[in-house]
């Protein structure tokens, strides 16, 4: 069957949420005075990225609330007790630092262009509607996405299937006609191709392995990929865009 839609994460995949959360911490760590508490900034970055992983995995397992994983990780960062109070605080005082880092990808506003005419466009996020609904808007993306689905309100995060089909059933598509794009292999692309989508793992990093899934190294190669996909020759075999 035919490709209709693209159905997109967001971070680290449209948006350079890596850098910007790196910038974010960096300019929070010394705002705070929390940089003497780590044997250097980099061991102190590390540790909210290993922090980040840990409290985020068990929003997705369904152990805590989206709003008490993150108060858990500011408080294993800080190393002391806060109240629900004090720790989102400090979280919206880091959030001012983060946010004015914001930036898209290079790629991401010419391949949204390129395939702006041709396929429905939607988010799928293991995040809240909150916030990347407020992401997209100030980076001036959030237009070109019919709809915009998160783990948050839905209950359930990806790699579930049933995230991946609630995103299918709000365009009211069926998932062999949607393609996924998001930067982990796993929970991305896996996830996707397991719910009945076209999963497509986005590997800016050139990781490379995992053979089994169809790999791209930037957007400027979806465009190609999607025609194949969608056995659509009519444009020629060039895979990017200029």
């Amino acid at each position: 069957m035919p490709i209709r839609a693209v159905l997109w994460d967001i971070d680290d995949t449209i948006f350079d949420y890596a850098s910007a959360d790196r910038a974010g911490m960096l300019h929070h760590l010394k705002a705070e005075g929390l940089v003497d508490g780590y044997d250097s900034v980099d061991q102190a970055l590390s540790r909210w990225k290993e922090l980040t992983t840990h409290h985020w995995r068990r929003f997705e397992a369904g152990g805590v609330a989206f709003e008490d994983q993150r108060r858990d990780r500011v408080r294993d960062f800080v190393r002391r007790p806060l109240s629900d109070a004090e720790a989102d605080e400090w979280f919206e005082r880091y959030l001012r630092h983060y946010e004015a880092a914001w930036v898209l990808f290079p790629d991401t506003l010419p391949v949204l262009d390129v395939l702006a005419a041709g396929y429905r466009h939607a988010v799928l996020s293991n995040s809240s509607i909150h916030n990347q609904d407020r992401k997209l808007r100030a980076l001036g993306v959030r237009d070109r996405f019919e709809a915009l689905l998160c783990a948050a309100e839905l209950g359930v995060a990806k790699p579930a299937p049933e995230a991946f089909h609630a995103a299918c059933d709000v365009m009211n598509l069926p998932p062999e006609e949607v393609a996924y794009v998001g930067d982990q292999p796993d929970i991305d692309a896996r996830g996707a191709v397991e719910a009945g989508l076209k999963g497509i793992w986005l590997d800016r990093t050139g990781v490379g392995g995992r053979p089994e899934l169809i790999r791209i190294t930037g957007l400027d190669q979806l465009p190609g990929l999607l025609r194949r996909l969608r056995g659509d020759t009519r444009f020629g075999a060039q895979d990017t865009f200029g």
